[in-house]
């Protein structure tokens, strides 16, 4: 059972609690906010994908694709693989944002990039995550 309150106001104000519940104004426009996940060891064995080769690839295959725009975190991943190995390896999450409208258009660029970085350093997958939102710049 929740404790009895009471508001005080003076003049025309409105009770903080009332202020407070009140719907924040819509902003922004819709949006796709897609991550793509990339790992940088590499299944075959070879060496792990560097930071130079990563930001090449970067350089060379995504900002011809999306000019306007991008970001790039490093992490930690952890994942099992299909012998149910638990790997563990340097990563990038790359978020790219762009007007829900060009969706369509988009996918087909986001799909090169993931079966580029496949080919590139022998890959078994590149994850792809997606969220509609809502963005204002």
């Amino acid at each position: 059972m929740g404790a009895p309150f009471a508001y005080a106001t003076l003049g025309d104000e409105a009770p903080v609690a009332a202020r407070a519940a009140a719907p924040a104004a819509a902003r922004g426009q819709a949006y796709i906010e897609t991550r793509l996940l990339f790992g940088t060891e590499r299944p075959d064995g070879g060496p792990a994908v560097t930071d130079r080769q990563f930001t090449a690839f970067i350089d060379t295959e995504v900002t011809p694709r999306f000019p306007n725009g991008l970001t790039i975190q490093e992490g930690r991943a952890q994942w099992r693989d299909s012998r149910g190995v638990v790997e563990r390896e340097r990563s990038y999450e790359l978020t790219l944002l762009y007007p829900a409208s060009e969706a369509r258009a988009r996918d087909a660029r986001i799909e090169r990039i993931r079966d580029a970085y496949e080919k590139a350093f022998a890959q078994d997958s590149v994850a792809r995550v997606e969220e509609r939102t809502t963005a204002d710049f």
